[in-house]
């Protein structure tokens, strides 16, 4: 397992934990994506990653792998190593028993239960901490469980699909398909990756789509519909499928014969009080997911659902593809958000564009 010096720097195997921690996409959440990385004389002799939530943390892999090597070597992980009992030992006195001269750290873990607590016992076994290395990239590799842990609600991504015109669909509700084959192919790695996707009951009653993981390989995320009034169409394939169990519905409709017959084949309907506008509010929708401990929702549409997320303020990410297509009049990807003034717009950073066999892949952050 030789990866020798020359290398040896704390970037470069920073770097690598990174590159480790991301083979747990899709299945550590609610905890983080974390890699582990113990260096001896410049040389890798133990490394590791979380690969699924309740297991063995990262540094546990990678100090059983290191043995006795690991005395007095460098140990670097991308997150701070947890001082309390969750659903596996404190990883902090595994670290001490192994006899780690240092450990380089890349992000402090904000968790109330750890938040410099594994620094401070590491520091007072008289271990060498070096922190904050490639920090703004750590932050990033966990986006999403620094906002679960720091605001309490999944981390929110709105995706959708659009003509260059930036229509969704056409009059007569058609977006089969917009983008290519390709494009789609990365939605479903995105579905497979993320604890829950969204779409509105106008969508289901349009397309009566899947939202289900079939280009590749992965676990199926939960399939989550806004419908205020009860609307959706009973013969949805979302409410009778193999994954029906994982089918939820939100809804401010107090109908419990209909609630009954929507739940037959196993799906869920939560019903929450309507807002002063006889609406959902979605703070209770990420507050029943962060309760449910999903950190990670999917807003796959239609129109008034993603304007609705970025009215409520709860959209952290935009993923846009755009189809090099002229649709004309058709349904706009985002309605009236009430601005009227530049000054007022939803600012967006860390752009990136990505061209995927014709289709261009928008993404950003959301400023606001």
């Amino acid at each position: 397992m030789s990866n020798k010096a020359g290398q040896n720097s704390d970037s470069y195997f920073m770097k690598k934990t990174f590159s480790l921690a991301k083979r747990g996409a899709g299945n550590t959440s609610p905890n983080p994506q974390v890699g582990a990385v113990v260096v001896k004389n410049g040389e890798i002799v133990g490394q590791g990653y979380h690969k699924k939530y309740g297991g063995p943390h990262a540094e546990v892999f990678a100090l059983e792998q290191a043995g006795s090597k690991a005395k007095d070597a460098v140990l670097y992980v991308n997150l701070e190593p947890c001082s309390h009992h969750g659903k596996t030992p404190p990883c902090v006195n595994k670290v001490i028993q192994a006899g780690v001269g240092r450990i380089v750290i890349s992000n402090r873990d904000p968790n109330p239960l750890v938040d410099g607590g594994g620094i401070d016992k590491l520091k007072a076994a008289g271990i060498d901490v070096t922190l904050s290395v490639l920090e703004k990239s750590g932050r990033k590799l966990n986006e999403v469980y620094f906002t679960f842990i720091t605001q309490k609600r999944p981390f929110v991504i709105l995706k959708w699909a659009q003509s260059l015109d930036g229509r969704i669909a056409t009059l007569k509700h058609d977006s089969s398909w917009i983008s290519n084959e390709k494009s789609r192919k990365i939605v479903h790695e995105l579905r497979k990756n993320v604890d829950a996707v969204l779409i509105g009951a106008g969508t289901v009653n349009h397309d009566n789509p899947q939202l289900t993981v079939r280009h590749v390989t992965g676990k199926q995320p939960l399939r989550l519909v806004l419908d205020r009034k009860l609307e959706i169409n009973q013969d949805s394939q979302l409410l009778h499928d193999r994954f029906a169990e994982k089918t939820v519905i939100f809804t401010a409709e107090n109908n419990p014969e209909k609630q009954c017959r929507l739940q037959s084949d196993g799906s869920r309907v939560i019903r929450f009080q309507p807002d002063r506008t006889g609406n959902i509010n979605l703070n209770d929708v990420t507050g029943w997911l962060a309760a449910e401990l999903h950190s990670s929702l999917l807003v796959e549409g239609g129109r008034e659902v993603l304007t609705s997320f970025l009215q409520a303020g709860l959209a952290d990410k935009i993923m846009v593809f755009i189809a090099p297509k002229l649709i004309g009049r058709g349904i706009e990807a985002v309605g009236d958000l009430g601005i009227r003034n530049m000054k007022d717009v939803f600012a967006l950073r860390d752009a990136k564009i990505k061209n995927i066999a014709g289709d261009f892949l928008y993404e950003a952050y959301l400023s606001r």
